[in-house]
């Protein structure tokens, strides 16, 4: 019966007249929405039973690696109700409504579990998740561990602090190994948890390898830990009087400085934490964004709690991925990271490790009109004060937000945006956001050619710099005579230990192929004659280059990377959240939201198709 339900359901999927391929682009909204309709509710049905089913095609594929046919059937189902832009965007509202009825709010859960908990992430627990750790090692791809806690942005205007994936309540966190714990606050309990994830991740490296991850892996193994900086706070309000600290300090600094050019919310300066770190040695110059006594302590609080962690991992051999958030949060973890990068990035000193370096890893957003200028100004500072740079490239995920926040500012309503500039902090159009992405590739590139080759003084951004930079508006101050943003590398020998690693956050096939390409082109990687299109990658560029994607998305340009390179770890690394339902709704809700402009163009479509014919393939053959 569950044969011939998928193969009746299936094949209506994909008759002609109702495939979005062969939908005219004259074909009115109405239409387009009747067919979404149909089609998601042809597969509900069968997505009931298939999604609690483990069914194996007969194949030569090892079923360790292979997705299920359930698996196949959520995803089909999930990318369906994904491209239904409208409710995507009622998505959290929905949610919230339907969890507040008693009753309602079980069969919420429960249609949730089986479709977007558990498409998107990789189990309630830590320990729960290392099975599928294991299925992505055995298909050759390394994981990014985050315990999944998103800060409700209720609380930019004072409505809570955390959502609920975070309540006070003293069973709202345990697991095997952290019992319910009466006595710790939220963010304790998330500090607990991270440090939790660290044991787990350097043990499973430590099983694999039959030996710790120092002795294994010589800069690091492919496990990786990421950290929500606003999750560890008491209260995030904190955050924001930092950044508007900072912020406002900027407008202090003379017209030649560097930073003084980076558009809001600029690049992090080492004094920017002296009001925190060195209170009685602080400038008070800057009085006009007061902090008070309770912000001081909860961001010594928060730094010291940062510290453990980058400490733990630095003995784990574990990296650490500092995620970014919201503008208005982001020049207060800028200043964090950067203070926690030149602490235990540090090279040739007993705070340093010389073996997994980079440790500690910042997040740049390319959405941001910044981020060619800070992204060449961390470089430079990470050569001034001889420490390894750890960078992870992104889009960026908030920009909806972001627009929405600073057009609320500038008519004067409430916002949480924290922004000086009349321009919002990120670009309006897509295009923009492409064009910086892939600029900054090209950057960070020339950099890793530096550190690997030792070919002398190389300026990376005018490596980087297109023929057709000129117009563009950022290019002229990061690339132009008149600012010199950019920094020049003067190491003349090549060295061993990485003085920078890139995670290439991406679902974009043209920056997929761009990575691939400089690769080539820098000398990190040569061509490999067995595998069509295929590249062997170098040792060296394997312990400072690797492309992050999410788990549960875009698992074809992930095969398709994985099948094109040759190198002996892992080059993809799947950034895998763990946590309760209740915990990882919030983060659920973004990430539907996020998944419009990622599945956009078409995307989503082929999303649907592949999912749909690898169905096909595994019922008859």
């Amino acid at each position: 019966m569950l044969r011939q339900s998928l193969k009746s359901t299936i094949s209506s999927a994909l008759r002609r007249p109702y495939h979005p391929r062969f939908i005219s682009d004259k074909v009115g909204t109405t239409s387009r929405a009747n067919w979404t309709r149909r089609a998601v509710a042809g597969v509900t049905l069968v997505a009931a039973s298939a999604l609690t089913t483990t069914i194996y095609a007969d194949s030569d594929v090892d079923p360790k690696t292979r997705p299920t046919l359930g698996s196949q059937v959520r995803a089909y189902f999930v990318y369906s109700m994904c491209s239904i832009p409208a409710l995507v965007d009622a998505s959290p509202k929905l949610l919230s409504m339907t969890s507040a009825v008693p009753g309602l709010k079980q069969i919420t859960e429960a249609f949730v579990r089986v479709t977007f908990f558990d498409q998107f992430v990789g189990a309630d627990t830590a320990e729960e998740a290392i099975p599928l750790l294991r299925s992505l090692r055995a298909a050759k791809k390394g994981v990014l561990f985050a315990y999944s806690v998103e800060v409700d942005q209720k609380e930019a205007t004072g409505a809570s602090t955390f959502s609920s994936s975070t309540d006070n309540t003293a069973n709202s966190f345990s697991s095997p190994n952290h019992p319910p714990a009466e006595n710790y606050f939220p963010y304790e309990r998330i500090l607990k948890e991270i440090l939790h994830c660290i044991d787990i991740a350097a043990d499973f490296e430590e099983g694999i390898a039959g030996k710790s991850v120092h002795e294994s892996e010589p800069h690091g193994g492919r496990t990786w830990v990421a950290v929500k900086t606003t999750a560890l706070v008491p209260d995030a309000h904190a955050l924001i009087a930092l950044s508007s600290r900072i912020t406002e300090s900027r407008k202090s600094l003379p017209k030649s400085s560097k930073h003084a050019v980076v558009p809001f919310p600029g690049s992090a300066r080492i004094d920017d934490l002296d009001s925190i770190l060195h209170p009685s040695n602080a400038n008070n110059s800057d009085d006009r964004i007061p902090l008070t006594t309770a912000d001081i302590h909860q961001i010594q609080r928060l730094y010291a709690d940062l510290s453990k962690i980058c400490a733990h991992a630095r003995e784990k051999g574990v990296k650490i991925i500092v995620d970014a958030e919201y503008s208005w949060y982001q020049p207060a973890i800028d200043a964090l990271t950067m203070a926690l990068m030149r602490e235990f990035n540090s090279r040739g000193t007993a705070r340093g490790s010389e073996k997994v370096q980079p440790l500690i890893y910042s997040t740049h957003q390319c959405y941001l009109r910044r981020t060619p200028a800070q992204l060449a100004l961390a470089i430079e500072d990470s050569r001034t004060y001889n420490y390894a740079l750890g960078v992870k490239l992104v889009r960026g995920a908030y920009h909806p937000h972001e627009l929405d926040a600073h057009s609320a500012a500038s008519a004067a309503r409430p916002s949480p945006s924290i922004s000086p500039d009349a321009e919002p902090p990120v670009w309006r159009e897509k295009r923009d956001t492409d064009y910086t992405y892939n600029e900054c590739v090209r950057m960070l590139f020339g950099a890793i050619r530096e550190d690997v080759h030792g070919s002398g003084a190389v300026d990376a951004a005018a490596a980087a710099k297109p023929a057709d930079a000129a117009p563009r508006g950022w290019s002229s101050w990061v690339w132009g005579a008149g600012a010199q943003v950019a920094p020049a590398y003067a190491s003349p020998t090549a060295s061993s230990t990485p003085r920078i690693g890139v995670l290439f956050g991406t679902h974009n096939w043209d920056s997929c192929a761009l990575i691939l390409k400089e690769l080539v082109r820098n000398g990190l990687a040569i061509d490999d004659p067995q595998v069509e299109g295929g590249i062997k990658v170098s040792g060296a560029a394997m312990d400072r280059v690797s492309i992050g994607q999410l788990y549960g998305m875009c698992d074809d340009l992930t095969e398709w990377v994985t099948s094109r390179i040759s190198s002996s770890t892992p080059f993809v690394i799947k950034y895998v959240p763990y946590g309760a339902l209740e915990e990882t709704m919030p983060y659920l809700s973004r990430r539907a939201i996020e998944n419009k402009s990622v599945l956009g163009g078409g995307a989503a479509k082929h999303e649907r198709e592949r999912a749909a014919q690898e169905i096909w393939k595994r019922i008859f053959g």
